[in-house]
């Protein structure tokens, strides 16, 4: 028998992966709220992961995915959010949690720059899969915001909604809606025992 999550070629074993890529603000941490809409922390001391990740992430782990956190940081690119500040928050998140790989785009958006990198666009999530041997079609994108579920699905991936109720409608349906990552592993491994 293989090991799992492997796809057997003529004389060749390749080992696939899975993963699960999380939009940060909103879904890794608390984001911060302002007229409706999320705003990353600007600080050290203003990223809270929230109370259900750890655990959460830990679930996801035991059943073989990769975490991968991929991440739009406009406000480096507008020069109104140092990327030492954003670095910082991201050592830390990893110390305190099982996460593979961050994907960042720091580019500013707004018509100020192209990329393929910067969600909705698929190309931190096509990177990933590159470097790391991840077949997009068993992974998932969780994420709070329309350009979340755009970037999963341009990705190949299966979607999961965290509705956070910001001021904004989505553009395209996911495949799945969830109040938090919690709820959000329930359904990953839901449908990972389903033989999705």
């Amino acid at each position: 028998m293989p090991p799992p999550f492997c796809v057997l070629k003529p004389n060749k074993l390749q080992l696939v992966n899975k993963a699960v890529f999380l939009d940060r603000d909103g879904v890794v941490n608390r984001a911060l709220e302002h007229e409706g809409k999320p705003y990353p922390p600007t600080t050290l001391a203003d990223f809270q992961i929230l109370s259900e990740v750890p655990a959460a992430c830990a679930r996801l782990k035991a059943a073989g995915f990769l975490l991968v956190v991929a991440t739009n940081q406009p406000d480096v690119g507008r020069g109104t959010l140092r990327q030492e500040v954003v670095d910082g928050i991201h050592a830390h998140m990893l110390k305190q949690l099982p996460i593979d790989r961050v994907e960042v785009c720091f580019h500013p958006g707004k018509g100020l720059s192209e990329c393929d990198c910067r969600k909705p666009k698929p190309g931190m999530l096509l990177r990933a899969a590159r470097e790391w041997n991840i077949d997009l079609a068993q992974s998932w994108m969780v994420g709070d915001r329309w350009r979340d579920v755009d970037c999963g699905h341009a990705a190949g991936c299966r979607t999961i909604f965290i509705n956070r109720g910001y001021a904004e409608e989505l553009k395209q349906k996911p495949d799945f809606s969830a109040r938090n990552l919690g709820e959000a592993a329930d359904i990953i491994l839901t449908q990972t025992q389903r033989g999705f």
